[in-house]
C-alpha cells in the first residue's frame, strides 16, 4: 500500500534561535510517522534583522539593546538555551561575538539545494553559528562550512564572489512577507496549513497523521 506523502515547506533564518529548535522538533516528527508518511522538507529564506551591515555587529551588544538590558539579555539566552538543550541542541552564546547579515547564508543554501544538499548545508550552518560561534560574515568561514557538507571549495568561492541566488533569496523573500509571514520558524504544510512556532514535535506529527487521513487512534501521545 502506498503511502501518503507530505510536502513541508519552512521559512526561516540561520539566526534564530527558535527556528534551529523548531528544525530539531520537526525532525522528531518526521521520525514518529516516518513508517505511515512520506515527508519531504524544503527551506526557506527569512532574514530578521535585514537593515543588519554586512559586517554584522557585537552580537551581546546588539541583543542587549534589542531586549532592553543585560538582565533580561541573560534571562532570555539563558531560557532558550536550556530549551535547546531538552532537543539534543548545544547554545552557547559566550562564543557567538558577531550578530551577522544572513542573506550570504540564505545564497549559500540556495546554492546547497542545486547540488542536493540544502538539509545538511541549513543544519550546518546553524550548528556553525549556535554551537561552535561562527562569524557567519566571513566568506571563508562560508566556505568551511560548505566544505564539511560535501561541496567543492573552488565552486563556494566561485558562487559566493558572484551575485548568483541573490536575486532567487530577495524573490522568495518578499514573497514570504507578501504571505504574511511576519514571524519565525513558520511551516506550511502542502502548501495549504500553516503552523507558526517551534511547536512540540507531538503536535507535529498529530497534524500529519490528521492531514494524512490516518486514524486518530494511531496519533503520537507526549
Amino acid at each position: 500500500m502506498t503511502k501518503p506523502s507530505i510536502k513541508i515547506d519552512v521559512v526561516s533564518d540561520v539566526v534564530c534561535p527558535w527556528c534551529y529548535i523548531g528544525k530539531r522538533r520537526l525532525e522528531k516528527a518526521i521520525q514518529q510517522v516516518g513508517d505511515q508518511i512520506d515527508i519531504t522538507v524544503e527551506y526557506h529564506p527569512f532574514e530578521l534583522n535585514p537593515e543588519m551591515p554586512a559586517e554584522g555587529r557585537n552580537q551581546r551588544d546588539y541583543l542587549v539593546k534589542k531586549f532592553g538590558s543585560e538582565a533580561k539579555y541573560e534571562q532570555v539566552t539563558g531560557h532558550v538555551t536550556s530549551t535547546a538543550a531538552q532537543e539534543g541542541l548545544v547554545f552557547d552564546f559566550t562564543k557567538q561575538k558577531i550578530s551577522p547579515n544572513t542573506r550570504q547564508a540564505h545564497r549559500l543554501i540556495y546554492f546547497a539545494k542545486q547540488k542536493g544538499k540544502q538539509l545538511e548545508m541549513k543544519e550546518a550552518l546553524m550548528k556553525a553559528y549556535f554551537t561552535d560561534g561562527i562569524d557567519l560574515t566571513k566568506i571563508e568561514n562560508l566556505e568551511k562550512v560548505a566544505t564539511s557538507v560535501g561541496i567543492d571549495a573552488a565552486e563556494v568561492n566561485e558562487f559566493l564572489q558572484s551575485n548568483d541566488g541573490l536575486n532567487e533569496v530577495v524573490a522568495k523573500e518578499k514573497l514570504n512577507v507578501q504571505r504574511g509571514i511576519s514571524g519565525v520558524p513558520f511551516f506550511i504544510i502542502n502548501n495549504q496549513y500553516g503552523v507558526s512556532g517551534a511547536q512540540p514535535s507531538e503536535v507535529f506529527a498529530n497534524a500529519f497523521l490528521e492531514i494524512s487521513g490516518i486514524s486518530s487512534g494511531d496519533k503520537v501521545r507526549s
